[in-house]
């Protein structure tokens, strides 16, 4: 854990605004009563600490400027009581200097346990049932009695083998095949153009990130279990390039002019998604190695939810073109990521296997993140202020081949989608 005192929510919200954020965070459904009164009683014994210790400072500043003086008059046994009074002083600036920063480390610790409050048009509920269902698009294919799942097409069609990835390395790791590597490649080439096209810059990140990155975006400590620790460097395998490219801007000041910034970066993820099993992770319906291309954005508290609508719009723009049947979703109070204040998922819905396959989350962070990251900017104003960061799926691949294979398949073989031919090179895989 970072040792310097790391804000998430910012102590003055919590302590002026204390029922407002317990009851925004009861939408998340968390409890924050108890671990707000800790913050709030660990907050006070950091300022009495802080206060006490300047107020022995002063006076030891004082006291010693005195010694110098009661020498020059002779007075030996005041100067004697007088350094006696400042060793004694120095001593006890130590405890209290213990005391001020164990407050410190024991706040970033709890700050680090708060979530991000939901934005006010966050929807009730607990489940992913309760999220709304904010748009549709696309026809869903009406295919014939006898067609395969993406991992029966992957097998026929030699694509993917999923058995070889599990003698490599484990359940969850394919192997990628003939035209199914192709078409790997030919969809990051695809996300990563209309980015650029986009206005983002591309960045290709480390895939391994430090303890600070992963506290900085929130990662850790609330998905630690979930990530692939190497204990011998210390490093963790990101789990989406979110994490390195967000990182980029920790530490950092920024110049409101030069905002919002666009950032775009594919890598590989790794995911151990402890707990997940049956049907639902079949095939390519959950990994723990995966590629996507991610988009990030940097933006002024004005401007962000501006620009949380231009993302979801790009990211409604890629499945258009891949012509598959999507839906947006807003997602509930309980089915929300611990750093998020506004999500939206993309779900494209996948013919096989009759069911809807979310390919794609866009959130906007507010200045969560920003505070854990020290990310600020310098306004037109020359204030300095926290900035909003944003992040969204641009896209997953596993499901959205998943859809793609079972969505096009024809009795002569699985039909690519227009916009996909000039980087496949193939506009059929038989």
């Amino acid at each position: 854990m970072p040792q310097k005192l790391t804000l998430m929510l910012t102590l003055k919200l919590i302590t002026e605004k204390t029922d407002e954020v317990i009851a925004r965070l009861a939408k998340k459904h968390y409890d924050a009563q108890e671990i707000i009164n800790q913050v709030i009683d660990t907050d006070k014994i950091r300022k009495i600490s802080q206060a006490q210790l300047d107020k022995n400072l002063s006076e030891l500043k004082q006291l010693s400027a005195s010694i110098g003086q009661l020498m020059k008059e002779g007075a030996k046994e005041a100067a004697e009581t007088a350094r006696n009074k400042v060793a004694d002083m120095k001593e006890a600036n130590k405890n209290i200097e213990t005391a001020m920063k164990n407050a410190e480390l024991r706040l970033t610790e709890l700050l680090c346990l708060i979530p991000n409050l939901p934005h006010d048009s966050v929807p009730e509920g607990r489940h992913a049932e309760d999220n709304a269902i904010e748009k549709t698009g696309g026809v869903i294919p009406n295919l014939s009695a006898n067609a395969l799942p993406h991992w029966e097409l992957a097998k026929k069609y030699d694509l993917i083998d999923f058995e070889l990835g599990v003698k490599i390395a484990g359940a969850g790791f394919p192997v990628y095949k003939q035209k199914g590597a192709q078409l790997q490649r030919a969809l990051i080439n695809f996300f990563l153009d209309n980015a650029r096209a986009a206005g983002y810059i591309e960045i290709q990140p480390p895939y391994v990130v430090n303890e600070d990155s992963g506290y900085g975006t929130g990662q850790l400590p609330d998905k630690e279990g979930q990530m692939y620790h190497c204990t011998l460097d210390n490093l963790y395998l990101i789990p989406t390039a979110e994490v390195p490219v967000t990182n980029l801007y920790r530490d950092v000041i920024l110049e409101e002019k030069d905002l919002p910034i666009k950032n775009t970066a594919y890598s590989a993820c790794f995911r151990r998604e402890a707990g997940s099993y049956g049907k639902d992770v079949r095939g390519l319906n959950r990994l723990h190695q995966f590629d996507k291309v991610e988009i990030v954005r940097i933006d002024t508290p004005e401007h962000s939810y501006q620009s949380l609508t231009e993302m979801v719009d790009y990211v409604q723009s890629l499945v258009e073109k891949l012509e598959l049947p999507w839906r947006i979703l807003r997602l509930c109070g309980g089915d929300m990521s611990f750093t998020s204040a506004l999500t939206f998922d993309f779900e494209v819905f996948s013919a096989a296997q009759q069911r809807w396959l979310e390919v794609s989350s866009v959130s906007n962070f507010e200045s969560y993140q920003a505070n854990r990251l020290k990310c600020r900017y310098r306004g037109i104003d020359k204030k300095i202020q926290l900035c909003h960061t944003l992040n969204g799926s641009a896209l997953a691949l596993p499901r959205i081949v998943a859809a793609l294979l079972e969505n096009n398949q024809t009795p002569d073989g699985i039909r690519i989608p227009k916009a996909l031919i000039p980087y496949t090179g193939f506009d059929l895989i038989n």
